[in-house]
């Protein structure tokens, strides 16, 4: 299938599914836009820069600021406008119910220019959004810095309509979710819509080990990061602490990796990568400590939910050799019972 065909069908697709017409969902993209405003703005003053000549002074005045302030005017009003208008009746309708109700048009095609290429793509995106519509952004491609801006990194700030992204698995879990989305900053994602129990992915910034986030397990699309100023600092944070399910280390260095492997304690360990391992039955999956008892995958299952009983069965002829543990006992009858005693590996057959 085409991209562009997959791309407009997957919109259409998230449209008549209804996700982006509550405005708990509306606001939460809408946020995502200011946010982007915000962590990116050098970037954005440096590409206006570099397609258009603009000092930082007028970047500011006619691109970022007015973008942000109809990001800010359509979150505090967004309520109001969502809300059904009523209008003048005329004596024959006295005791009918006469308003206009504003329904997204459904999916948009915002085309921008090139003259204030950041203003005139946000300005009115932020209608379309607050609208409840789904939109396709074209920029300019002859503002080529700020298209590139626009295309690679305001994705990362709004919900992408995807069926490929999980769901969370109750209403209890998902409140549970949303509240440690006060934790720290969020630097990525954000985005929530209850009617579908959705959450981006998320990624968090500037947390402290104290909050929320950090005391339990999440389950759910959201990373918090915590910056710590050396490997030694890393490793000193995860020992601090009960032992994981599951660790994993990621790094360029294979000395790194190896590092924290030594160094640490886990149910599990995976170098690179956060999921392969749990592919093989040769290895064991299960935690240490806090993180759970036992193990399981292929005989490691077996071998939890079976009683491993001490079974030692000997012949009654072979009583004989049993006096050298009786008395009287002597230097002599020590020494071979000793030896005898050493666990060696042995072919040899008694007759």
């Amino acid at each position: 299938m085409d991209p562009f065909e997959d791309t407009l069908r997957r919109l259409r697709e998230a449209f008549s599914s209804g996700r982006t017409r509550p405005a708990e969902f509306r606001a939460a993209q809408l946020r995502g836009l200011g946010r982007f405003l915000k962590d990116n703005r050098q970037l954005l003053l440096d590409a206006l820069a570099q397609d258009l000549h603009k000092s930082n002074f007028e970047a500011e005045v006619s691109e970022i600021a007015i973008s942000q302030s109809e990001v800010d005017l359509a979150l505090r009003n967004l309520q109001t406008w969502m809300k059904d208008e009523k209008v003048s009746k005329n004596l024959a309708t006295q005791l009918d119910s006469a308003f206009i109700r504003k329904e997204p048009f459904g999916l948009v095609l915002i085309v921008a220019p090139w003259n204030y290429p950041l203003n005139l793509t946000l300005v009115p995106l932020v209608g379309a959004i607050a609208a409840g519509n789904c939109v396709v952004l074209k920029p300019s491609e002859i503002s080529k810095s700020v298209e590139k801006v626009l295309a690679e990194v305001l994705p990362q700030y709004l919900d992408q309509s995807s069926p490929n992204l999980g769901r969370i698995i109750s209403q209890k879990h998902f409140k549970r979710l949303q509240g440690l989305l006060g934790c720290g900053r969020v630097a990525i994602g954000g985005q929530s819509d209850e009617s579908e129990l959705y959450i981006a992915p998320t990624v968090l910034v500037d947390v402290q080990e104290t909050e929320p986030v950090m005391q339990e397990e999440i389950f759910g699309p959201i990373l918090p990061l915590v910056t710590v100023r050396s490997l030694d600092e890393a490793i000193d944070f995860i020992n601090r602490r009960e032992k994981p399910l599951a660790l994993y280390a990621f790094s360029n260095s294979s000395q790194v990796v190896q590092r924290v492997l030594a160094q640490t304690s886990s149910g599990g360990f995976c170098g690179n990568d956060g999921f392969m391992h749990m592919t093989l039955a040769s290895l064991p999956f299960g935690g240490v400590g806090a993180s759970g008892m036992g193990r399981y995958h292929g005989k490691f299952s077996f071998d939890t939910f079976s009683h491993h009983r001490a079974c030692l069965l000997r012949s009654p002829g072979m009583e004989k050799i049993n006096d050298l543990r009786y008395p009287p006992y002597s230097p002599r009858n020590l020494r071979v019972l000793l030896v005898a005693m050493e666990e060696r590996r042995c072919s040899c057959t008694l007759l």
